[in-house]
């Protein structure tokens, strides 16, 4: 997925041709996008159906909804590409296709801030366990998820009004801004705090089992940074007009991570041996389940370290 300000080549075929050539590898990639993005949405809509509401599953939520409204908005992108690859015409206007992608790239930003957040917020609860149990602000997820919220929204209307009005230069600017933005500040955050929670997990599983919860995150932020990442990255280059790879790999690349992360919840709650409304949902209370509860109740020792109480 790529938004830029360069008229594309065109698409349909010369007057003189009786035969359009259609592409099949482009064919199979479009087809295979849109077929992922149709199982992330059911997978991600089942996260927002069966996960329980609370300050601790807030950033898991979030991070769902913004998955699935990337994916809502990839399957018209993936469904439009198609059919311009068979008819080998353009179907719609090239400005209603740039809305559709900036409508993405919205959802796929607040996804990496939301993604950062949650690393961080987990690396503090392991490095201050204290602090993060007795002190932490109650309403803090809430904030740190508006500040998030009003950010994104701040960033793509910023890009949108530049980029729809035809100014090169200006578009330019404010798409390598953006793209510097999730590669130089949210990224490195993002991979510090998740470095130190693998370090974490990696020392622990020499004592007792592994959290869920840390597993979870951990393999989230490992597969946004080999799926999702490479989209901030192409699109980046490209604006310095380097070109890395095809754009419809890297959009099927970011399609996958969205729709992975589901897989991962249900995978790593161990309910798949009945296939049914409740595992799914007992799935995502083992791995997003109050750990005060588990402590206070001792449900689960692997899932939380001791911490004197407040």
């Amino acid at each position: 997925m790529e938004v830029t300000t360069v008229s594309p080549s065109p698409a349909s075929p010369t007057e003189g041709d009786d035969l359009c050539e259609i592409n099949v590898t482009d064919v199979a990639i479009d087809g295979v996008t849109l077929l992922i993005c149709i199982c992330g949405l059911v997978g991600n809509g089942a996260v927002l159906c069966f996960l329980q509401r609370n300050s601790k599953t807030l950033y898991i939520i979030n991070l769902a909804f913004a998955n699935f409204t990337f994916l809502h908005f990839s399957v018209p992108s993936s469904l439009l590409y198609l059919l311009e690859d068979v008819s080998c015409s353009t179907v719609v206007p090239l400005k209603y296709l740039r809305s559709l992608l900036l409508l993405s790239l919205f959802s796929y930003n607040l996804g990496l801030y939301l993604l950062t957040a949650i690393s961080i917020d987990r690396c503090t609860s392991i490095l201050c366990p204290l602090w993060y149990r007795c002190h932490r602000p109650r309403r803090l997820s809430w904030v740190v998820c508006a500040l998030l919220w009003a950010l994104s929204i701040t960033v793509i209307v910023t890009v949108t009004s530049l980029c729809l009005s035809l100014e090169h230069e200006h578009c330019q600017v404010s798409l390598i801004s953006m793209y510097t933005l999730n590669l130089f500040l949210f990224t490195p955050a993002m991979l510090i705090s998740s470095t130190i929670l693998f370090v974490k997990v990696k020392c622990s599983s020499h004592e007792r089992q592994p959290k869920r919860l840390d597993i979870v995150i951990f393999l989230t932020v490992l597969f946004f940074l080999l799926f999702a990442l490479p989209l901030s990255l192409s699109n980046f280059l490209q604006q310095l007009d380097y070109m890395v790879v095809s754009s419809q790999v890297v959009f099927l690349l970011t399609c996958i991570h969205s729709t992975i992360n589901p897989f991962i919840y249900f995978l790593a709650g161990s309910c798949w041996r009945r296939c049914s409304v409740v595992s799914l949902r007992l799935s995502l209370q083992r791995v997003f389940q109050d750990t005060e509860e588990s402590i206070a109740h001792g449900t689960d020792p692997a899932m939380d370290t001791a911490v004197p109480a407040c």
